[in-house]
C-alpha cells in the first residue's frame, strides 16, 4: 500500500512539474508574439504604401497583428500563424491588452513555393469584433472581408474587416476569405498567469492586465496620435 501510495504522489508531482513546464514555455512564447506584433505595427506605420492604414486605424474599433503568417505548399497550400487582438476603448490613446490567436487556412490550386506574410486586420465595426469573441470563426460570408487600400489612388472597400500584409516570397499576394479564426485560451491563460482567461476579460471587462503588453499599446496609441 505504501509503495502504492508514494508511486502515485511522484507520478502526481511529475505531471505537476510538466504542466508547469508546458505553461512556463506558452509564457514565453506569448512575450516574444507581443514583442513582434510591436515591430511589425512599426514596421507597417513607416511603409509608403501604407498611408491609408495610418491614417485609417485611428477609425478601427480593433486591430489583429500576426507577425508571421506561413503559407507554404505544392498544389495543396496551406497557412498558418499566430496574432494578438487590442481593442479601441474609450478614446483613440486608450487600447486593450491583448488577446491571442491563430489564423489557418487551406487552397486549391496551381501553388509553388512559399511565403512569410506579415498581416494587421483593421476590425472597422461592432459586428466584427463580437465575432472575434467566439471561440472561432471563418473569414467572409456573414462577417464581410476585403483587401486593404494600398498605395496612392488604392479604393476603399466596405467591409467588417479590412486586411493589410506585407509579404516576401514567391505568392504575389495574399487571400485570407475562408480563413478560419481560433482564440488560443492556453496562451491567453499563460500570458496573463491566470486561469480560464478569455478574449471577454480581455476586450470588453478588461478584468486582466500585464505590463509587457505597454510598449505595444503605446505604439498603436501613437500611430493614432
Amino acid at each position: 500500500m505504501w509503495r502504492m501510495m508514494k508511486s502515485v504522489c511522484v507520478a502526481a508531482i511529475a505531471m505537476s512539474l510538466a504542466t508547469q513546464a508546458v505553461y512556463a514555455d506558452d509564457a514565453s512564447k506569448t512575450r516574444i508574439l507581443v514583442d513582434r506584433a510591436k515591430e511589425s505595427l512599426e514596421t507597417f506605420s513607416a511603409d509608403p504604401n501604407m498611408g491609408w492604414f495610418r491614417d485609417n486605424v485611428v477609425n478601427a474599433k480593433a486591430v489583429l497583428i500576426i507577425p508571421a503568417l506561413v503559407k507554404a505548399g505544392f498544389i495543396w497550400g496551406g497557412s498558418g500563424g499566430s496574432g494578438v487582438l487590442l481593442a479601441r476603448g474609450s478614446s483613440s490613446q486608450d487600447w486593450t491588452y491583448p488577446a491571442f490567436y491563430t489564423m489557418g487556412s487551406v487552397t486549391f490550386g496551381l501553388q509553388i513555393g512559399g511565403e512569410v506574410s506579415e498581416i494587421v486586420l483593421m476590425i472597422m465595426t461592432e459586428r466584427g469584433v463580437d465575432a472575434l469573441l467566439a471561440s472561432s470563426f471563418k473569414l467572409g460570408g456573414d462577417i464581410s472581408v476585403a483587401a486593404g487600400p494600398v498605395g496612392a489612388g488604392a479604393k476603399v472597400q466596405i467591409a467588417d474587416i479590412l486586411a493589410f500584409s506585407r509579404t516576401k516570397g514567391l505568392y504575389g499576394g495574399i487571400n485570407i476569405e475562408g480563413a478560419v479564426l481560433k482564440i488560443r485560451n492556453n496562451w491567453n491563460e499563460a500570458y496573463y498567469n491566470r486561469r480560464s482567461v478569455r478574449p471577454r476579460d480581455i476586450i470588453v471587462s478588461r478584468s486582466v492586465s500585464n505590463a509587457h503588453a505597454d510598449p505595444l499599446r503605446r505604439a498603436i496609441a501613437l500611430l493614432v496620435n
